[in-house]
């Protein structure tokens, strides 16, 4: 039902027209006057953004503040959500290469502790979980919250695969989590030691580390939603989310990150590093989307969401440019990926694609509609009296609205491809519409109640 309010609301959202005046290859004033106007149009609080050529780094900053009031700088630390994912991969690919294992390996073969009740599970290998094609799904394997790497693949014990492995393309967080485990095991090192030691170190990147749950973030690295226009901080909600999106690092550590991947070091081979960038099941790689530009240059890149920051990273290998991109508002926004595209752009000598902000119209229309629920229940109550004497059923589609506000979760996570979404994560993606459904909710449950009461007091029919 919300979506379809929220797609009408769609249509007559305001957007701001593309700029048509853009400059290939940039230098750090053309890049902050890009990020700065965004901010502006889009209502972003914070964000830091690196953009890299060959080995060069053509610029590295902070914009605005964190949630906390303090100046978002080159070295503030950030969520960068689902990019984790590629990081994931080269510590898969790093001990590959070291002869620790092999990505055609079963996972069973280095982690015997992986055994979905689905016996199509031992076919799983290292790459199916990489590339996003073991099986497992949103819809047939709910993870309930965890703490650690070892009990997320334990939750995984009563999953069933949606497709046989390596047949079927499949986003599925919890396949990178089984990966950071795998290296856990393999190494004898925690998946936080390991990158440590393996790949921030050799990149220094001494702003960088991962995280086991949002109860590990920095108050740097927390974000808003925005609510009217205006970005509101709040705390991430609870989740788990170490190998598939746990990773903290800061727009310098990112720099090196991305000359890393485009131009190859010693934490990987380029042989290595190229294995990962290539096209292995639909348009993904081995943690990373391979596509192409509005100009049709190949494109190897990954978004990140949490619900309160998103993160977005790019490599251009035709040109040797990367861009990385981290901001502070939440997941249904999409401002870090809005971004990276306006500096790829940028980059490219291409217009860019306009700034709308559909959620501006959606809030007041939800809020408005809300107030006038306020005010139907009070109608309703002052009328409760009169209409005492009708049949007692006409209060039972009232009931409606409290059920849809106490099982929202659920409707929410079948949109979201069968994923496990908690009653706060909803609000936190809905968040008007979650007000008005709590607001009509309660407003029914009083005209029912204050409905109920009336005809019990009522005196019995002679």
């Amino acid at each position: 039902m919300f979506t379809s309010i929220m797609s009408v609301l769609l249509l007559f959202s305001p957007t701001i027209a593309p700029t048509t005046t853009t400059t290939a290859n940039p230098d750090a004033a053309a890049i902050d006057r890009v990020v700065e106007e965004y901010r502006k149009e889009a209502g972003v609080p914070g964000a830091a953004v690196a953009v890299t050529r060959g080995t060069t780094v053509v610029r590295v900053a902070g914009y605005g503040r964190t949630p906390d009031g303090t100046a978002v700088s080159e070295r503030t630390t950030m969520a960068v959500a689902s990019v984790s994912k590629s990081f994931t991969a080269l510590a898969v690919v790093q001990l590959a290469e070291a002869g620790r294992l092999r990505l055609d390996d079963p996972v069973r073969d280095h982690l015997p502790e992986f055994a979905p009740a689905d016996p199509r599970a031992g076919r799983i290998t290292v790459r199916h979980l990489l590339d996003q094609t073991s099986g497992l799904s949103d819809a047939t394997s709910t993870v309930p919250r965890v703490d650690t790497l070892r009990e997320a693949v334990a939750a995984l014990r009563d999953a069933t695969l949606a497709s046989d492995p390596g047949a079927k393309w499949q986003y599925h967080n919890p396949n990178f989590q089984v990966a950071a485990r795998l290296v856990e095991v393999v190494s004898g090192e925690t998946f936080a030691d390991y990158l440590r030691r393996h790949v921030f170190e050799p990149l220094r990147m001494s702003d960088s580390s991962t995280a086991d749950t949002e109860r590990d973030l920095p108050p740097s690295a927390r974000g808003h939603l925005k609510v009217l226009g205006g970005a509101v901080p709040l705390p991430e909600p609870p989740a788990f989310g170490n190998g598939s999106g746990g990773v903290l690092s800061s727009a310098r550590d990112m720099a090196s990150w991305l000359v890393a991947q485009n131009t190859g070091t010693s934490i990987a081979t380029p042989e290595g590093i190229a294995a990962a960038h290539t096209r292995s099941a639909g348009s993904y790689g081995l943690g990373w989307f391979v596509g192409t530009t509005g100009s049709g240059a190949r494109l190897i890149d990954h978004g990140g969401d949490l619900f309160t920051s998103t993160a977005y990273q790019a490599l251009l290998p035709d040109s040797g440019y990367g861009i990385a991109v981290m901001a502070n508002t939440g997941t249904q926004y999409g401002d870090a990926q809005a971004l990276g595209d306006r500096l790829v752009a940028l980059v490219e000598g291409r217009p860019f694609e306009p700034v709308s902000d559909p959620f501006l119209v959606v809030d007041v229309v939800l809020l408005a509609l809300a107030a006038g629920v306020v005010a139907l229940a009070v109608r309703g109550v002052v009328r409760a009296r009169r209409h005492a004497r009708r049949p007692w059923w006409r209060l039972l589609p009232l009931l409606l609205p409290v059920l849809l506000a106490s099982t929202i979760h659920l409707v929410v996570g079948f949109l979201y491809r069968g994923r496990d979404v908690s009653w706060q994560q909803a609000a936190y993606l809905y968040p008007t519409f979650t007000v008005l459904l709590l607001v009509t909710a309660v407003a029914c449950a009083v005209v029912l109640v204050v409905g109920v009461a009336h005809r019990a007091r009522r005196p019995a029919a002679p």
